[in-house]
Order: C-alpha cells, then structure tokens, then sequence
C-alpha cells in the first residue's frame, strides 16, 4: 500500500495524524511494513493482517473509501493466521 494514503487521515483513538512509518518490525510469521500513530502510538500493519497488530482496514471506520476493493483483497488474501 502507498504510505502517502497514511497522511492527515483519522486513527482509531480520532485523532487526525500524519502516520510514521517503520519500514521493518518483526512477528512470529515473518517481517512486516507497519504505521505508528504519533498521538497512541497504534502500531497498524500495512502490508497483510497480521493478529500481533491492528488491522489497517480498521482506520476505514473513520475514513470512508480509503482503499479499494483490490486494496483490502490484497491485504487480506496474505494474512497470517489469528
């Protein structure tokens, strides 16, 4: 996904955020991408679902439209399992 998409969007906690980027970050099944809140520091996986973070389709609640359905395909089609 294009991290630009992650800037001034709403988070969870609804906040409007510009997110950070951390480019490595480890779990159990392998290396992931993932975004930071700077206001709750939400750590939101960006390249599949993964259960050690939040899912980054959870930010479309408060940001309609914000990937398409390709996006949200791809995303959760690699997923780790729960």
């Amino acid at each position: 996904m294009d991290f630009q998409k992650f800037q001034n969007i709403k988070c969870v906690c609804n906040e409007s955020v510009n997110f950070e980027l951390i480019d490595e970050i480890e779990c159990d099944w392998g290396i992931h991408v993932v975004i930071s809140c700077p206001k709750c520091q939400e750590l939101f996986s960006i390249d599949n679902s993964c259960p050690a973070f939040h899912d980054v389709l959870d930010l479309e609640q408060n940001n309609f439209d914000l990937f398409s359905d390709k996006e949200k395909f791809d995303y959760t089609s690699n997923s780790h399992p729960n």
